[in-house]
């Protein structure tokens, strides 16, 4: 008998889940926050970011957008593996979806998360997410194997290239100055970051998509912290750096990129549709925002390589990745992502920056 694993047989697509009403906003917040020691009048205020948009999170729907536009491309690529979506905080949540999928036949599924950079919210919680999810869901829940990380493959670097070349137009329009490129992404505690590869992995990117539009002036900053305020967080915050830097006249213009973000989703419409832009216009700084990959072509096509290089190993589906990190790990060593929520001092975060241009919420993972 062979003790050789099943093959393939099934794509997870797994999410952070979001409302998709009113009534679904404080439920669903519970459960992210389940466990956390965080304020009632804190999860009230994240409250009204979602009732701002009436209750609905946008993530759901843009992951039904993306599901489908995957569907297409396995069809023309001929993978035949049927793809099952489940959330790690709202419906579908994962034990449903698992339970459905052994009660369907599957035993071993490739899993794609909506997360481009590792750290525990953005890779090691998923997989714990996993694990308690098969549990729930009891005997014959299928194995379940992560792709690696694309922050570097080409798809992703080209997909990005194009919309912040789309959001250069834009701003064009507005200014002749030339902008600085300021990407953003979710902040994390210092205990977080300081065990995983989070801000390497991003300033890789952003080189690399700034790279990809010819542009040397950059900057990477982050953006929704929440916790403690003695609790330190990767700065700059994007509010912060953009009036900072304007004070000082070292920022003209600016093209704001959300590269830790995969989709238009609740954090980029809140704190950059309307948080930073509104600063912008008030300080007279003119910005425009990039659009996140969604559905771009070379981004579903990205999705689309790594799981056919799990399906047939070899040099026929080389692993391809840009730079110097080369491609990412299937497997996750077990130290991977820790977090053992100890503090070090405020002191020691800071920005990532090419040139030393400037001054000096629920975590990642949606």
């Amino acid at each position: 008998m062979s003790n050789s694993p099943p093959p393939y047989d099934s794509l997870l697509f797994i999410s952070f889940g979001g409302p998709e009403g009113p009534d679904d906003v404080m439920p669903f917040l519970e459960n992210v926050l389940r466990g956390k020691n965080v304020p009632r009048e804190r999860m009230l205020e994240v409250a009204e970011h979602y009732n701002h948009f009436g209750g609905v999170s946008p993530i759901n729907e843009q992951n039904r957008e993306l599901i489908a536009a995957l569907k297409s491309a396995f069809a023309e690529a001929g993978i035949e593996l049927p793809i099952y979506w489940g959330n790690r905080n709202w419906d579908p949540l994962l034990p449903a979806t698992l339970a459905e999928m052994r009660d369907q036949g599957h035993q071993r599924a490739l899993a794609f998360f909506t997360s481009m950079f590792s750290c525990y919210s953005g890779c090691r919680q998923y997989r714990e997410n996993i694990a308690a999810a098969r549990a729930e869901a009891g005997e014959g829940a299928p194995a379940v194997e992560k792709l690696r990380f694309g922050f570097n493959h080409p798809g992703f670097i080209e997909a990005m290239g194009d919309r912040v070349r789309e959001a250069m137009e834009q701003l064009a329009a507005k200014t002749p100055q030339a902008p600085q490129l300021v990407f953003t992404a979710h902040s994390i505690p210092f205990s977080m970051s300081d065990n995983a590869d989070y801000e390497k992995q991003l300033r890789e990117s952003c080189r690399l998509v700034a790279e990809a539009v010819d542009v040397a002036d950059w900057k990477l900053v982050y953006q929704s912290r929440s916790g403690p305020p003695q609790q330190p967080w990767l700065d700059p915050d994007v509010c912060d750096y953009l009036k900072e830097g304007h004070e000082l006249g070292e920022l003209k213009a600016v093209v704001v990129v959300p590269i830790g973000f995969i989709s238009d989703h609740m954090e980029v419409m809140f704190d950059l549709d309307e948080e930073a832009a509104e600063l912008c216009e008030s300080i007279g700084l003119p910005m425009a925002r990039a659009g996140t990959v969604g559905t771009h072509p070379a981004y579903v096509k990205m999705i689309v390589d790594l799981v056919r290089e799990r399906l047939q190993p070899g040099p026929e589906n080389p692993r391809t990745a840009l730079g110097e990190l080369g491609p990412w790990h299937d497997v996750c060593p077990s130290n991977c992502c820790l977090y053992p929520q100890q503090r070090r001092p405020a002191a020691a975060g800071a920005g990532a920056t090419n040139s030393g241009a400037g001054p000096g919420r629920p975590a990642p993972g949606n």
